[in-house]
């Protein structure tokens, strides 16, 4: 594959399987509520579009439209801070990937829509911060993805131009993402991608594992 002089990374379903872990606070809060627990699967399909909705749609899952959800949500955010890493890991291939990335002399990135309170802790907690020059999340740019404003943020802090910038993601809000800053983009297969097949994405490439990219 072609190399790139920077490299912009979602980072759940894209560098860390964090669904283990988003399952576990989703599920404590079900439980709290008195509800049933959900299975791991579902979460991940609900994964992707911020922990509001993904509490929201477990929640229409239960048939429980009457339930509180600013009660819910809230308590989700504040389980999950307390173990953003208790089971989430990095895909195979992902630390080395990045350290031959690296050795190139590569500019890596996380763009992400997590929060940044979930997101650094959980870099640092995986030991993968230190392979990044910028981290934006969620609440770093004016707006999320599928806007430009993150990819195009990611790039202004590695002084980048967007072109030069291979945006690696694992769905359409990604993919829109990029083409909206203007960046290449390809998406890891087996990634979050709400149940759409990853050849319908709409990437340039459709990789098996980062370490396609080297």
């Amino acid at each position: 594959m072609q190399s790139y002089s920077a490299y912009l990374f979602d980072l759940d379903g894209t560098l860390v399987d964090t669904a283990p872990d988003i399952n576990v606070a989703l599920n404590y809060v079900l439980e709290q509520a008195g509800m049933p627990m959900v299975d791991e699967s579902l979460t991940r399909h609900w994964i992707g579009h911020g922990a509001r909705i993904l509490v929201e749609q477990a929640l229409t899952h239960q048939n429980a439209a009457a339930a509180d959800l600013d009660a819910m949500h809230q308590a989700f955010l504040d389980r999950y801070q307390l173990h953003v890493a208790d089971h989430s890991q990095p895909y195979p291939g992902v630390r080395e990937t990045l350290q031959v990335l690296q050795a190139r002399g590569a500019k890596l990135a996380v763009v992400t829509n997590k929060r940044t309170q979930f997101t650094l802790p959980l870099l640092e907690e995986l030991d993968l911060a230190a392979a990044f020059e910028a981290v934006v999340c969620g609440d770093t740019a004016a707006v999320p993805k599928p806007a430009a404003d993150p990819a195009l943020h990611a790039c202004n802090l590695l002084a980048i131009t967007p072109r030069d910038a291979l945006f690696v993601g694992d769905s359409t809000t990604d993919v829109d993402c990029a083409r909206a800053a203007g960046c290449p983009v390809v998406c890891v297969r087996d990634g979050y991608n709400h149940g759409v097949p990853a050849d319908e994405l709409g990437a340039d490439v459709v990789i098996e594992s980062l370490l396609d990219l080297v």
